[in-house]
């Protein structure tokens, strides 16, 4: 009998598991999804951009992976009620929850209108919780598994005109922790990842919205981003799905309620 080398071992980790990602269309959501592919999961991409999500589910099947296109709004309670059942009904259960789905939106105190207030709490807290509550029995009548949220490093610091989408990812780390407790007792770890800066679609967003009230292009401001960093560059969205898939892996089954800071140390300047 051979035994398979601890890298081709590493490699197929998730072989058997079923996970379920949400904000799966882009950015940190994308490379999550198809490293889970890669590793031997079953993968589920729950995202409301129909195209991009059918496109990513497409990659994970060329990776080998089960991959199914789950087209939800995190807001939308009902739509991930029946999607998280859809996923248990067609592998017989579910190990791993990923909350990726976030949106950005900021401004100067006085200008950020209630929708736009609504929009952020909703879709990065409140999804999430909906998410989280909705996989919860499931994972405890498993008698283990994992919950990872993805927060930011907005969540551990703050800064101007950022008030929504830093209230809600400092509302992740305390959600991380309570369900991290509830769920304890099952074997289901809840961890959070802080992503600093990393290149996504979102900070392009955020750049063309904050450049302009600083005088600067996006590309410049992007620039001054990865300068700030003490490692000097931006994060790319392959380091924090590695960071994501470790924290549901058997190595840190001894880990939980936990934030994870995945910045460049960009936390340290704080």
């Amino acid at each position: 009998m051979t035994t398979a080398a601890p890298e081709e071992a590493a490699a197929r980790r998730f072989a058997g598991r079923v996970v379920l990602v949400t904000g799966a269309a882009r950015g940190i959501g994308r490379a999550t999804a198809e490293r889970f592919a890669r590793e031997g999961a079953c993968v589920a991409n729950l995202d409301r951009r129909r195209e991009e999500n059918e496109a990513v589910a497409e990659a994970c099947r060329r990776a080998g992976a089960d991959a199914l296109a789950l087209h939800v709004d995190v807001r939308d309670v009902t739509g991930v009620e029946a999607a998280v059942a859809r996923v248990a009904e067609r592998w017989g259960g579910l190990d791993v929850l990923v909350g990726s789905a976030g949106v950005y939106s900021g401004g100067p105190l006085e200008e950020v209108a209630d929708a736009a207030w609504r929009e952020v709490l909703e879709t990065n807290l409140t999804g999430l919780f909906v998410c989280d509550r909705a996989v919860a029995p499931i994972l405890r009548r498993r008698g283990g598994g994992s919950i990872v949220h993805l927060s930011s490093m907005a969540g551990r610091t703050s800064f101007p005109a950022t008030a929504q989408y830093s209230a809600s990812k400092a509302g992740v780390l305390g959600l991380t922790r309570s369900v991290a407790l509830e769920l304890a007792p099952s074997g289901v770890t809840v961890n959070a990842v802080c992503p600093g800066n990393t290149r996504t679609p979102m900070l392009d967003e955020v750049a063309a919205t904050v450049a302009p009230r600083e005088g600067l292009e996006p590309a410049e401001w992007l620039r001054r981003r990865a300068a700030d960093c003490p490692l000097g560059r931006l994060a790319e969205p392959e380091e924090i799905a590695a960071v994501v898939a470790f924290l549901a892996s058997d190595e840190a089954r001894y880990i939980t309620g936990q934030a994870i800071e995945v910045d460049g140390g960009m936390v340290l300047w704080g």
